[in-house]
């Protein structure tokens, strides 16, 4: 992406020196700034897996308490678990998905349940 800036309009001590035109006096020529586009870093998919022995009422419990899901949005993927063995809970950075899955593992541990939370890739 190149921008074109007019160097006499800008106060040139905020930038870079490299930019700078070195003197006060200006003749009104257009500088070049290219910057780097900036890549998104990877997003992961948080799970939920399914077992025999955690309670449906449970994994909506920890959909809206640690995913923040309203009742039917929780219900939706606690089915999805149930039916189809593992469910996306949400989609985050490596950080917010690491911190979210060890909720999960704490909070089902708290309340005696095996239920298994994992990250994925997006």
């Amino acid at each position: 992406m190149e921008v074109k800036i007019n160097l006499q309009t800008l106060d040139m001590d905020h930038f870079n020196p490299i930019l700078s035109s070195g003197n006060e006096e200006s003749d009104g020529e257009l500088g070049v700034i290219t910057r780097k586009k900036l890549k998104r870093p990877p997003r992961y998919k948080v799970l939920l897996h399914n077992d025999d022995y955690t309670t449906m009422e449970f994994v909506i419990y920890v959909l809206e308490k640690i995913f923040g899901k309203n009742t039917d949005e929780a219900y939706a993927i606690m089915l999805l678990v149930h039916n189809e063995g593992k469910g996306v809970c949400g989609i985050f950075s490596y950080e917010v998905a690491e911190s979210k899955m060890k909720k999960v593992s704490l909070e089902a541990k708290q309340n005696g349940h095996p239920l298994l939370c994992t990250m994925e890739p997006e």
